[in-house]
């Protein structure tokens, strides 16, 4: 669908069913997740651990203590690293990856079983394992920098130190880029997928903003928050957070990002500017959607000019951000071309942009945060490559000469795949408000 196609918000009730009747039972959706994997081990696995340099990679955790990483690593249906988990990746002359695993039991071809728990130790059949293949180079999951990169707990460190002993303990090197190369990089089959999921998130959005879920002064932000909520469980997917509803209306301050400050009414009236933030997850999948919408009053057929220009101004953003977005580029670099161009144009902008992919706020450069519009150090040197997804999240700052030239924040969220050196949305974004009738 067009994204510029004005009855596209109007019919999103009927869109949720539609999508509703698409999603697959777990069953299916195993297979498919199953089928990803596969692919991603032979193909990513490899690509990553040579451009980053690593001989051997070793993942290990255990239960109810996971590493952020072996989760993506694990096939369905896999809730948990059962006892102790431990994964080697080892490659080989011909460029593949050989995949073992030490576990007590087993994970079917995807990995093959090393470990013979009547025979050795776990600890020393790791260690024979990486006596046989001599790596120079072993990555493990500790860093200072990204979250994602620090999975393996000090207690597994300083067992799987001491399993290496002083030969190989001194050629571990933290595997954090590694992980975040495996983590944001999206097979043609994901990307393929991801905007049918996007387009579920925004039929949920967009009966959330209607007259079938709010009735001006009986409903409140809660309500609508719970009814979304309630809507993706019913759907039988998940959510990666607590959505959020609020308002801005003449005489309210506009709340910062995040909810934070403003006036916190709750009961919706005509008049008002909704915003939400909201996310499932699906197959893995997480999206990320900041929509507005507008409560018509009595007699109004349209939102106040002041709100649409804001609208505006809030997509020239988005355009200019896509527009600063090059592979190579760091989060950092990105934000600040995007910052300096916007301010040339007159605009009052703030850009808080993230990856998206296996988690919401997930692995790849940061794109400045609502509250560090100068850079962010170690996150936001990292660069930007193709095939990864993100979440375009940013504010615009603008006057409402119908709000006696009160100053409303528009703040927008919509996901992106960037690839082939540019960026593309994954499903139409917000081309004009929502509106919601009074009566």
């Amino acid at each position: 669908m067009n994204s510029s196609d004005r009855g596209l918000y109007a019919e999103t009730p009927a869109r949720a069913a539609a999508y509703a009747a698409t999603i697959l039972p777990l069953r299916q959706r195993a297979e498919v997740r199953n089928g990803w994997l596969r692919r991603r081990l032979e193909t990513i696995l490899p690509e990553v651990m040579a451009r980053e340099g690593f001989d051997m990679w070793v993942v290990a955790a255990r239960e109810y203590n996971e590493d952020p990483v072996i989760m993506t690593l694990l096939p369905e249906p896999a809730m948990y690293a059962r006892r102790r988990t431990v994964l080697v990746f080892s490659r080989c002359g011909d460029g593949t990856v050989e995949r073992l695993t030490l576990s007590r039991y087993g994970l079917g071809d995807f990995y093959e079983g090393a470990w013979d728990p009547e025979a050795e130790d776990q600890w020393a059949c790791l260690r024979r394992l990486v006596r046989e293949r001599s790596p120079k180079a072993i990555g493990i999951n500790v860093s200072e920098t990204f979250a994602f990169g620090d999975g393996l707990s000090h207690g597994e460190y300083l067992q799987l130190m001491e399993a290496l002993g002083p030969e190989y303990g001194p050629r571990t090197a933290g595997a954090e880029r590694l992980c975040v190369g495996w983590l944001e990089r999206r097979l043609p089959e994901e990307i393929e997928t991801y905007p049918g999921i996007l387009e579920i998130a925004h039929a949920v959005v967009g009966e959330a903003f209607s007259s079938k879920v709010v009735l001006p002064g009986v409903t409140t932000t809660q309500d609508v928050v719970w009814w979304m909520r309630q809507k993706v469980c019913d759907l039988g997917l998940g959510s990666w957070f607590q959505p959020s509803v609020t308002i801005q209306a003449p005489g309210m301050p506009a709340p910062q990002p995040g909810g934070r400050g403003g006036d916190r009414r709750t009961l919706i009236r005509p008049g008002d500017l909704l915003h939400c933030d909201f996310g499932l997850v699906y197959l893995g999948l997480c999206t990320d959607t900041q929509h507005n919408a507008y409560v018509l009053k009595l007699g109004e057929t349209s939102p106040p000019a002041g709100l649409e220009a804001a609208l505006e101004t809030g997509k020239r953003l988005q355009d200019i951000h896509l527009g600063a977005m090059a592979a190579g580029r760091t989060g950092n670099e990105i934000l600040r071309t995007a910052l300096e161009k916007a301010r040339g144009e007159g605009i009052k902008p703030s850009i808080y942009t993230h990856p998206l992919g296996y988690h919401g706020h997930a692995a790849g450069p940061t794109i400045g945060l609502w509250d560090q519009q100068e850079g962010v150090p170690g996150r936001g040197d990292y660069p930007l490559f193709d095939d990864t997804c993100h979440s375009i999240e940013l504010n615009v700052t603008q006057e409402v000469p119908e709000w006696d030239g009160q100053e409303v924040r528009m703040a927008m969220e919509d996901d992106i795949v960037f690839t082939g050196g540019r960026g593309y949305w994954l499903a139409p974004r917000q081309e004009r408000l929502h509106l919601i009738g009074s009566g």
